[in-house]
């Protein structure tokens, strides 16, 4: 009898042990996907920072500014964050895509600025520091405030009545598109056209960008590997 009940003891000591270590197994794995997950939590945040506030890579998505830069080319962008920098003629930037005005305003035509959707509260975070919803433009800096820009009929561009010599266009001239081809650049914004002029929704179409939202100066292209260094 006494065998007996030894042996029902260890019997029942061994499926107990056995439960015990599968509860220690369950609470390691669990204990590793935790670590895990707040391992990713911490480094998307530090993405975040970085990039809202440093810089980031960004792929080129557009056709608008072919031939200086071409779909599928990766180039680094600085943020205006903390690295601001006054604008030139010439600088090629990256912008928040704005809405199309001829639908949403009435705008001035002798200084047209483009408009953009208001953001407040938690939308407003998750727009501009998540970039949840945000579409983002590359052009080049044309003309700055002050400038009086023309784009003529042949198809040649003008600022302050000097004619500019852009080699970095794809076709030997500027189609007169959109609605915004003579005009003064109000202060505080820039006009901004593509290289590819003849596909390039740019300032022509929905007026000069608020400086406020540059959100990117491209420094220099790093992919294909061939082709590593400044866009001119």
């Amino acid at each position: 009898m006494e065998e007996e009940n030894k042996y029902y003891d260890d019997e029942d000591y061994q499926k107990v042990e056995d439960s015990n270590q599968r509860k220690r197994k369950i609470r390691a794995i669990l204990k590793e996907i935790f670590e895990w997950i707040i391992c990713v939590i911490i480094a998307y945040v530090l993405y975040l920072n970085l990039n809202y506030f440093i810089g980031s890579v960004s792929g080129v998505k557009q056709t608008s500014m072919y031939p200086t830069a071409r779909e599928g080319e990766k180039v680094i962008l600085q943020r205006p964050t903390i690295f601001k920098k006054e604008l030139k003629r010439g600088d090629i930037v990256t912008f928040e895509s704005p809405i199309d005005i001829k639908f949403y305003v009435e705008q001035d035509e002798a200084y047209p600025v483009a408009q953009y959707e208001v953001y407040t509260g938690i939308t407003k975070f998750l727009h501009e520091f998540v970039g949840i919803g945000k579409v983002s433009f590359i052009k080049r800096v044309i003309a700055v405030a002050g400038d009086h820009i023309v784009i003529s009929d042949d198809g040649s561009v003008y600022v302050n009545d000097e004619k500019l010599e852009e080699s970095y266009i794809r076709e030997p001239n500027t189609p007169k598109n959109g609605e915004y081809t003579d005009l003064i650049v109000p202060e505080g914004t820039v006009f901004v056209m593509g290289d590819n002029r003849s596909d390039s929704r740019d300032s022509r179409y929905f007026g000069c960008v608020p400086i406020s939202k540059i959100n990117g100066y491209v420094i220099c292209r790093i992919w294909p590997l061939n082709k590593i260094g400044a866009l001119e």
